[in-house]
């Protein structure tokens, strides 16, 4: 095995990774969801699926979250199918009661996806305790596992999902970044940071495109402070206005601004 690469969990063959924490809370990946139903070109990967499969990876201790995104999903696509895979198989055990065949199953694997080619994978916090060249390791070990036309989106929360910060790739590599929190939760923009994926956070320094971004968002969030009194949400989506206005590459309209989202193409924030 290469140096670096990502390891076999012990005693699992064939299941690519290593166990998480498994640390999960009810809505914690709620703004990620949110996102997807509520994103066209999301939407259209999905609806447009010969097989609507979504893999959801890395569940954790409890697949409440998997079961949410199951849920969400049906607005999408009804006869979407959604497996949650897990390295553990007690926590593979532990979601069975929760299976509601063929819409929901859990079983046991790793970035090898257990053979399953998805429309669709959600990768939520399994990549924090990588080194940034395992993670990208991981994202090709993932993406090339996907249906034709599929959609990876892997990223990163806080314990109660209150912020969150993921990229979305396809076959072609990473396409866009996205930053979603609870506007009230921040003192501003940049306090995201401790939530960048793998492939950024320790790139949240001068000279690198990400400190940048955030650095504008923060000036941008400080000269919306007029409309604090509105609520901050309305000074978040005044802040991405002068920031889209500044020329940054936003994909989004006022609508998510208005829900704490930025979504950026890739290119804005690539190391």
């Amino acid at each position: 095995m290469a140096r670096g690469a990502p390891r076999l969990a012990a005693g699992r063959a064939r299941a690519l990774g290593l166990p998480t924490r498994g640390t999960t809370n009810p809505n914690r990946l709620r703004r990620v969801d949110r996102w997807l139903v509520g994103t066209p070109w999301v939407v259209a990967a999905l609806a447009g699926a010969d097989d609507p499969l979504v893999v959801d990876l890395g569940y954790g201790a409890s697949p409440v979250t998997t079961v949410e995104l199951a849920d969400r999903l049906r607005g999408a696509r009804r006869d979407v199918r959604v497996l949650g895979l897990e390295l553990d198989p007690e926590r593979v055990a532990a979601a069975e009661p929760h299976a509601d065949p063929p819409r929901l199953a859990f079983r046991r694997g790793g970035f090898e996806l257990a053979g399953a080619r998805p429309a669709l994978l959600r990768a939520f916090n399994v990549l924090r305790q990588y080194t940034e060249a395992d993670a990208a390791r991981s994202w090709t070990t993932m993406v090339d596992r996907l249906a034709p036309g599929g959609l990876l989106v892997e990223g990163t929360c806080d314990e109660i999902g209150r912020r969150c910060c993921w990229v979305t790739l396809s076959a072609a590599g990473p396409l866009t970044f996205t930053l979603a929190c609870r506007p009230s939760d921040l003192d501003r923009p940049s306090d995201l940071a401790e939530r960048l994926p793998k492939a950024l956070i320790h790139r949240n320094v001068p000279g690198e495109r990400v400190h940048d971004l955030l650095a504008d968002l923060d000036a941008c969030w400080a000269k919306a402070a007029p409309f604090a009194p509105f609520g901050p949400r309305a000074r978040w989506a005044e802040a991405v206005r002068l920031f889209a206005g500044r020329g940054w590459p936003v994909c989004d309209r006022w609508r998510r601004w208005r829900l704490g989202e930025l979504t950026v193409a890739w290119s804005a924030v690539a190391p």
